[in-house]
């Protein structure tokens, strides 16, 4: 897979401006705020739909403008024939709402996630393996819409379910509704949020046979109905639904001990790099080309060990890496902000 344009229009700091890649490593190179990271993230919405900084859509719309259209070219290789097709375009179009098309034709959201697929690889994924259990349910969430349309079908059901769910949750404690309005929404959760955890599952596990030295040790939050009920007074008092993949977490574990409270910080970075490594090689097991790899400013990050390692990634895929770092030696082409 090769991304050989991107175009943003009002996008972060970005009034119009397009960039093209080189089909192996192109390092874009600028000083702190120049607009790097806003580069990645502009492909990572193309690869999955949503921001992986912004909380909402408005937010990455440039100050004081009404849309943002993020626009991008490119090629997938078959593996038959090893044969590029060069007619995919995918863009989104942001303003009160999101707009998805595809080869300039409409599409859902859960059907245009999908077409282009990216690893990121940024500073604040260092904090993966210590950071709070939404980020890593985040991270699992980023891989599997890639990949699989029924998990972006099942998650989207999900997450709607559980809003109404805890609305009704919050209304019976105020005696304002009936538990038997909970069935519906019960049924929906327990449909969708096994398909969830199955597709974690199957992830996780492809991890830890990619890695024997570190694992992953799930903490799945199982939904069903015998747990449903098993909660029901204490979901009342609280507000909120207490089971389910929502609530999800996992450890990352070497010789069994956890790395976020016993690992040292180059262990906990050795870590997501394995992550990283197995995320590449997972997306490629399940879609039959290698995923674009995008590194946002680690060099800095990482020791000298480190960096070597991520060094020998570069020519397996196209990798497009950022840095503010002038002397750093990354055969490719530059871009300059």
């Amino acid at each position: 897979m090769i991304l050989t344009e991107l175009s943003l229009q009002q996008f972060r700091n970005y009034s119009k401006r397009s960039f093209t890649f080189s089909p192996h490593t192109t390092l874009i190179i600028g000083p702190n705020t120049a607009g790097k990271t806003n580069i990645l993230e502009a492909i990572m919405m193309m690869a999955t739909g949503k921001s992986f900084r912004a909380d909402a859509d408005r937010e990455v719309i440039s100050w004081n403008k009404d849309f943002s259209r993020i626009n991008a070219k490119y090629q997938t290789c078959l593996p038959a024939r090893q044969v590029l097709n060069d007619k995919l375009e995918l863009e989104i179009l942001i303003t009160q709402t999101k707009k998805y098309l595809v080869n300039g034709i409409p599409r859902r959201q859960i059907d245009f996630v999908g077409n282009l697929r990216a690893v990121l690889f940024w500073p604040e994924h260092l904090e993966l393996v210590t950071d709070s259990p939404s980020i890593r349910r985040k991270y699992l969430d980023s891989v599997l819409v890639q990949i699989d349309r029924e998990y972006r079908r099942n998650l989207a059901s999900y997450e709607r379910g559980l809003r109404q769910r805890n609305k009704l949750l919050w209304l019976i404690s105020e005696g304002k509704g009936n538990r038997s309005q909970l069935l519906f929404w019960d049924q929906l959760l327990v449909r969708a949020g096994s398909y969830i955890t199955d597709m974690r599952i199957e992830f996780i596990g492809f991890i830890n046979r990619y890695q024997h030295s570190m694992q992953i040790q799930y903490d799945k939050s199982v939904i069903s109905e015998s747990r449903l009920e098993q909660y029901k007074d204490a979901e009342v008092s609280a507000k909120a639904t207490l089971v389910g993949p929502h609530r999800d977490d996992f450890l990352v574990t070497k010789k069994d001990l956890d790395l976020s409270k016993y690992g040292s910080r180059g262990e906990q970075r050795l870590a997501v790099l394995w992550l990283k490594l197995a995320e590449l090689s997972f997306i490629e097991s399940k879609t039959g080309e290698r995923p674009i790899l995008l590194l946002d400013d680690i060099f800095s990050e990482l020791d000298g060990e480190h960096r070597k390692l991520v060094l020998t990634l570069l020519d397996k895929q196209q990798t497009i890496v950022t840095s503010a770092e002038e002397g750093i030696h990354i055969p490719g082409e530059i871009i300059r902000l």
